[in-house]
């Protein structure tokens, strides 16, 4: 290790990891943070010192269409955005890898969630050639896959919160026609996904604003949202809810798990979420902070005049919203 950082061997209490933790963690305490506001991005890259208690942004797209609007960014910007992110050092990661504190990407590098809500064609659309179906290269999902494609460092990984029975085609990214998709492809999307590496959450059935509603609503809502998932992917394991419109139900215990009577199969259908996402809040806390609370995640939210760029600077310098930076071993917490 470099004389610019020394080793502190703390039990797994002191940093509060939990019994799945590593067992022999250490957390390394790297030279304060440099200025480098003025320098090019690879030296400041360059001059970020390990610091795996930092911040990691959970981006939250809405539609990717021509222009940007209200929950909508225009395909250029959404583009833009993942350049950015790439030549700012992040790396996508999924929500499993912050659930179990198994973050692993290279040194220097900071993990970055991408979150996409509603379940729009405009994130995900197929194409008919040839008889065959391939990914509408203008929806979200074939942007990041060519993206990907042409930046390896990369994986396919992020997490799509769906709706199976929203109006205006956001059904399991559209339906009926809508946007030219057919609800037969609905569910293979589903599978597409899960198989290219990227995670699915629920947002509910039809994207329920949750406090209007009993509880017995509430749970049949997010039962249905979880059981239609399960239709496409059955014994799939959902770790996430994205709360629509960011809003609780009124019994918030119902936000993590709640039980509906499927009166038509005669069974009970249950649903438990380890994660709850709320619209806004700024860059998240490290799952290896004490404080990270991944029942109540904060986001970033992109749309019309809310751009990524003011984030990603204030996250750039020291203090308490400073980026998560890798120290690249996945043995210890570099602080």
């Amino acid at each position: 290790m470099s004389r610019r950082s020394k080793t502190l061997v703390l039990s797994l209490a002191l940093v509060g990891l939990g019994a799945s933790a590593p067992s022999a963690l250490a957390l390394v305490r790297a030279k304060p943070h440099r200025s480098a506001s003025a320098l090019p991005m690879a030296r400041r890259l360059a001059a970020l010192p390990p610091n795996e208690l930092g911040r990691i942004p959970i981006l939250e797209w809405h539609q990717v269409v021509d222009a940007d609007g209200s929950y909508k960014v225009s395909r250029e910007r959404f583009k833009a955005e993942l350049t950015e992110l790439h030549a700012r050092g992040y790396v996508p990661i999924n929500l499993s890898e912050m659930l179990d504190k198994k973050i692993d990407i290279p040194a220097g590098k900071s993990p970055v969630l991408f979150t996409f809500d509603d379940a729009s064609p405009s994130q995900f659309r197929y194409l008919e050639r040839g008889g065959a179906l391939v990914v509408d290269p203008s929806s979200a999902v074939g942007i990041l896959l060519d993206f990907i494609k042409a930046h390896p460092d990369w994986k396919a990984k992020g997490l799509f919160c769906a709706l199976p029975a929203a109006s205006v085609g956001h059904a399991f990214f559209g339906d009926k026609g809508i946007d030219g998709q057919k609800t037969a492809w609905r569910f293979p999307k589903l599978r597409f996904l899960v198989d290219q590496g990227f995670e699915l959450c629920n947002h509910t059935l039809w994207h329920a604003q949750l406090n209007k509603f009993s509880d017995a609503v509430v749970q049949e809502q997010l039962a249905r949202g979880a059981l239609a998932i399960d239709s496409a992917l059955p014994n799939y394991k959902i770790r996430g809810l994205a709360l629509p419109y960011g809003i609780w139900p009124k019994n918030k215990a119902l936000a993590y798990s709640g039980v509906w009577f499927d009166k038509k199969a005669k069974r009970d259908v249950t649903y438990a979420n380890e994660a709850v996402f709320l619209v806004a809040g700024g860059p998240a806390r490290s799952p290896f902070d004490p404080e990270f609370n991944a029942k109540a995640l904060p986001r970033v939210p992109l749309q019309g005049g809310t751009k990524l760029t003011p984030t990603l600077d204030a996250m750039d310098k020291p203090g308490s919203m400073a980026r998560y930076v890798s120290d690249g071993n996945p043995k210890t917490i570099a602080r």
